[in-house]
């Protein structure tokens, strides 16, 4: 199994960040295997897989570039770096292009675990992988970054919220499946039969949400270390196209209805402003009603407060029924 030695100063120093590139990299994942895992995805590969597919037929280059550099246990080192804290995605993709032909090729035979096929025994594979991400980016994620960006930042308050709650052994359990703490500095990061790192002290350790649900780990020399995982499920879920009953809308309002079908799961004011789009007071407002007619709930969880249906709330909207025509 994949296992890190991480001290406690190191750990206590880790801490959740957005990463563009590790956004667009599993997007790239998930045009890639071509399925989605939720009607969100589906939707979203409906629009961009076949002008996806045609850049590839387009290149065959990097059409092998990338099935090779993905692989099935291990990632071409210089096709996905380590993002640093607040970096753009041009400056995370520009270390991709700045990486030399031999150090492509090399990543890449450690993939196929032997030679390269004759395609990829060339001198530009970097400016390919790197006009195949920007491709990524540019079409299909940064149309989409606003929403995700506040449903990333909703996932990293959650999980912050949790390590007060329950430390880091609990939020190290529930990051991904294969991520487990182990104790004693020891932290399985995925199942894979990898030699141990030890995590060395002052490095950077960055755990990166991404909305496909799909995860990986990286790093950098011995200074930086990521482990990328897939955001909460309600939080990676498509909310923009979650139907709301035309009727619950009509009895208690469009806005008010939309907070009601994401109360089926526990969440915060703050995750709800960040899932939504909506302005705190407007949220909070909502919410006030919602607890006044009964149809919702509220307790306390460490510095949290989280909201839920009531049964009253689970009863409305089931009798509500789905959307016409959905």
């Amino acid at each position: 199994m994949g296992l890190w030695q991480i001290d406690a100063d190191s750990l206590a120093r880790s801490r959740f960040v957005l990463s563009p590139f590790a956004e667009t990299f599993a997007s790239l994942r998930l045009l890639h295997a071509g399925t989605g895992s939720h009607p969100g995805e589906d939707a979203w590969l409906h629009t961009h897989l076949p002008g996806y597919r045609a850049r590839l037929t387009a290149d065959p280059v990097a059409a092998l570039l990338v099935q090779v550099a993905i692989g099935t246990s291990w990632i071409a080192d210089f096709f996905c770096p380590t993002s640093c804290e607040g970096e753009r995605f041009e400056e995370t993709v520009a270390r991709v292009r700045a990486a030399g032909a031999g150090k492509a090729r090399a990543n890449l035979r450690v993939c196929l675990d032997g030679p390269l096929p004759a395609t990829l025994e060339r001198d530009d594979l970097p400016e390919r992988a790197t006009a195949l991400l920007t491709y990524v980016w540019q079409e299909t994620v940064r149309p989409y970054w606003e929403r995700r960006r506040r449903v990333l930042e909703a996932d990293m308050i959650a999980r912050t919220t949790h390590v007060s709650q329950g430390g880091w052994a609990a939020v190290l359990d529930s990051l991904k499946p294969g991520t487990r703490w182990l104790g004693e500095s020891r932290f399985q990061v995925n199942l894979n039969m990898n030699p141990p790192r030890e995590i060395a002290a002052g490095a950077d350790l960055l755990f990166m949400p991404v909305t496909p649900r799909t995860s990986w780990v990286s790093w950098e020399g011995r200074e930086r270390y990521a482990v990328v995982y897939p955001c909460l499920g309600v939080l990676a879920e498509d909310h923009d196209r979650r139907p709301v009953p035309a009727g619950l809308g009509a009895l208690i309002g469009t806005t008010r209805a939309g907070l009601l079908v994401l109360l089926g799961t526990p969440m915060s004011t703050t995750q709800l402003v960040a899932v939504t789009g909506q302005g705190l007071g407007s949220v909070g407002r909502h919410l006030r009603v919602l607890l006044d007619a009964g149809l919702v709930e509220r307790w306390r969880a460490g510095r949290s407060v989280l909201y839920v249906r009531t049964a009253a709330g689970e009863v409305l909207v089931e009798a509500s029924g789905p959307e016409p025509g959905t």
